[in-house]
């Protein structure tokens, strides 16, 4: 009988710990269009296979009444489970309990699976739900930040972490997910900021909303911060889901491969015709990439983010990779600082695990005028430059069309160690666009010239001939072969195929200094 008591007071106790802060809070919560912590768990991971641990922690404060509010879980459900049959550990704040808040045994229940993460060489995954450090219990609280935070930064390139900011991320709080991969961030529901509307309002004077200042708005567009905006928290999960299909388990594993019908040889004419004549009108690179990858099937990163850059994740032959493209429909496809940091923080996210680099380049420089020059253009774009130099994955080029300038070398050319540059026939590939060079080289025989308009479009096209095209780089080796845009998937897949096994080592160091 009494073992049956015991049995009776386990499950008592786990129903304590699974209601969390009670029915009220978690209608209250369901109320703002927002899944619980448990709920949350249950639609990322695959069906049953999660498993929790530390379900009967509890704080150990005694200060300002807390010793007589002691709920199991502390405000975080913690463990492990399966996303297509791969481990991960995943951390789910409970906003019901303590508003989500971050204690002492909070924070070592989130250490305790950064470190299983880590040892074991698994993704880890954090809900974010949280209204900020527990000032119950002070300067603890903040302690167990800078835990979570150092084992972000140590974790870094070695397993992939993933952040989904699913409500409030306030103050330090936000530091977790910035250090991390991936930031996911859900409409209407979920805000970063380092301060508050209120304090901004009291420091500066600016009336602002919680929307305005943290929101999706905010850090999906302005920022950068958020690389995913979600419809809603099932929208959230979803979405990381599917990023499981192209990320491996850690820095050491290949990234996953999976099986397509899409032959590896076919072609698709209306590539061909895809980049316009007129060298100025603009064209989607997203049509490109989705023509030339397996089923069609692209993963875009930062889609709301300096959209004169395109990276996301696509299959070729069933081979996971990373694609970086300029799009010349968003400004042309020039570098700026946005689209120079967003490439490179893509570029060695990929690097450092394993995601070989697929580069559709059309740009025509970078952006030019005092804003971006004030701003650091130069040491922004370094770092898509260092990126790329320092990236030792395989990385094959594709120029669609034009190619100008320190942008020619900077998005992944053959000098700064690209392993297989293509062009099309399309492609111009030059110091500077053929109109800008004319008036430069020819500029005496303009000012003499009868008709100054039609000897400038003779001398244009004398300068295409001359220099503006792909042979004269293929001539010098710069290019391995100019090819037919209809053959661009087969080449790939054979590219990628061939450099499967490629070894390439950066010198002996302890880190280099990317130009931050």
């Amino acid at each position: 009988m009494a073992e049956l008591d015991k049995h009776a007071d386990l499950e008592e106790r786990r129903a304590q710990a699974h209601l969390g802060g009670g029915e009220a809070r978690i209608k209250k919560q369901h109320d703002k269009g927002k899944l619980t912590a448990r709920e949350r768990i249950d639609l990322l991971l695959d069906k049953g296979s999660f498993q929790e641990l530390g379900t009967f922690v509890r704080h150990q404060s005694r200060d300002f009444g807390m010793e007589k509010n002691r709920p199991y879980g502390d405000g975080v459900i913690t463990g492990f489970g399966k996303i297509h049959g791969r481990l991960v550990y995943v951390f789910s704040q409970d906003f019901t309990v303590f508003g989500g808040s971050l204690g002492q045994s909070h924070a070592q229940k989130i250490c305790k699976v950064m470190d299983l993460a880590m040892e074991n060489g698994a993704p880890v995954i954090g809900l974010n739900d949280s209204g900020g450090a527990r000032i119950q219990e002070g300067v603890v609280s903040l302690g167990g930040y800078a835990d979570i935070f150092l084992r972000n930064t140590l974790a870094s390139g070695v397993v992939p972490q993933i952040s989904a900011v699913m409500g409030p991320c306030a103050g330090g709080a936000v530091y977790s997910p910035a250090i991390t991969d991936f930031v996911f961030m859900v409409k209407d529901t979920s805000y970063m900021f380092i301060t508050g509307p209120n304090v901004v309002k009291t420091v500066t004077q600016e009336d602002v909303t919680f929307e305005e200042l943290g929101g999706t708005t905010a850090h999906a567009i302005k920022s950068g911060v958020a690389h995913l905006a979600c419809e809603n928290d099932a929208d959230c999960l979803a979405r990381i889901r599917d990023l499981f299909a192209y990320i491996p388990q850690n820095c050491e594993d290949p990234p996953p491969t999976r099986e397509t019908s899409d032959p590896s040889d076919r072609k698709d004419e209306a590539l061909n015709t895809m980049v316009p004549d007129n060298p100025n009108k603009p064209y989607l690179i997203t049509d490109v990439i989705k023509a030339i990858v397996d089923d069609g099937q692209f993963l875009e990163i930062h889609p709301d983010f300096a959209g004169n850059i395109v990276v996301g994740f696509a299959h070729l032959g069933g081979r996971s990779v990373g694609i970086v493209a300029n799009n010349p429909a968003n400004l042309a496809g020039v570098l700026d600082i946005d689209a120079s940091v967003k490439g490179a923080r893509f570029v060695r996210f990929c690097d450092a695990f394993n995601i070989p680099l697929v580069v559709f380049e059309d740009v025509p420089g970078f952006l030019p005028g005092t804003d971006q020059e004030w701003r650091g253009i130069i040491r922004h774009g370094a770092k898509l430059l260092y990126a790329f130099c320092e990236a030792t994955v395989p990385k094959v080029t594709v120029i669609t069309r034009k190619a100008y300038g320190g942008a020619y070398d900077v998005m992944n050319s053959k000098h700064i160690r690209g392993d297989l540059n293509f062009a099309w026939p399309t492609a111009e590939i030059a110091v500077m666009g053929p109109k800008g060079a004319v008036e430069i080289i020819y500029r005496r025989q303009l000012k003499e010239a009868e008709d100054p308009e039609a000897a400038s479009e003779a001398f244009i096209e004398e300068y295409r001939d001359k220099l503006a095209n792909p042979y004269v780089a293929a001539e010098h080796g710069y290019i391995d072969d100019v090819i037919a845009p209809s053959d661009t998937r087969s080449r790939l897949i054979a590219g990628l195929e061939m450099l499967q096994n490629k070894v390439v080592n950066n010198p002996k160091r302890k880190h280099g200094n990317i130009p931050l």
